[in-house]
């Protein structure tokens, strides 16, 4: 969506604004968990996973969880069995 200036959020000057583009994003997955949760909820731990696409054509994955690793796992490991089950329910 456009603002009223005619620029597209995350964008800047014509090319794409990475921090307004992860910023959206989070501000995205808070809103829907406003809207399940309303105001009885606490946010515990937070697992980022970013593509990152270079200029270069390459493209790496970022990967930040600030918990024990073993934590990390399990909850990746809780996260894929969430996927999974949606598949093919679309």
């Amino acid at each position: 969506m456009a603002d009223a200036g005619g620029t597209q959020p995350g964008r800047e000057g014509g090319k794409d604004d990475p921090r307004a583009h992860l910023m959206q994003e989070v501000a995205e997955q808070m809103d829907a968990i406003e809207t399940d949760y309303g105001d009885d909820y606490e946010i515990g731990r937070v697992i980022t996973i970013v593509e990152v696409k270079k200029s270069d054509g390459s493209v790496e994955l970022r990967v930040r969880a600030g918990q024990y690793p073993w934590v990390a796992m399990g909850m990746l490991q809780f996260a894929l069995r969430g996927i999974e089950s949606q598949v093919g329910k679309e």
